[in-house]
């Protein structure tokens, strides 16, 4: 018999596809529409409630997220659901405001542009 947890990942993972080049595993599935702040994150049911699939694989495969909190998507692709700290990390709402405005101003990401790097932000920071 599986455990909750892998039940869990195997709902999670029968909708994604991995991106050979980037790592990323795509959500295939339902998202939050293309509108809002919130557009297009990925969304899916988990015992009758709908949730974020990105929170739900990051809680699944380490554990609860703090309060203070947020999960950026380091790979800078909403879309992903990969719990891989090289995809998503924890960080303040601070934090993940100045590299979402980094992001858009270097037109970083699945967009075309350069991979995003954490390296490369603290080498730039003054």
């Amino acid at each position: 018999m599986s455990s909750r947890r892998d039940r869990i990942r195997a709902k999670i993972m029968a909708r994604v596809e991995i991106d050979p080049l980037t790592g990323c595993w795509i959500w295939k599935g339902p998202t939050s529409g293309s509108k809002g702040r919130g557009k297009d994150y990925p969304r899916m049911s988990l015992s009758g409630q709908t949730v974020a699939v990105h929170l739900v694989m990051w809680t699944n495969e380490h554990g609860y997220i703090p309060g203070k909190k947020q999960l950026d998507h380091k790979c800078r692709n909403r879309l992903c659901v990969n719990p891989d700290p090289e995809h998503t990390e924890l960080v303040t709402h601070k934090e993940n405001q100045r590299r979402r405005d980094r992001a858009r101003n270097a037109m970083l990401g699945h967009n075309g542009g350069p991979v995003f790097s954490c390296e490369e932000m603290e080498a730039s920071r003054p």
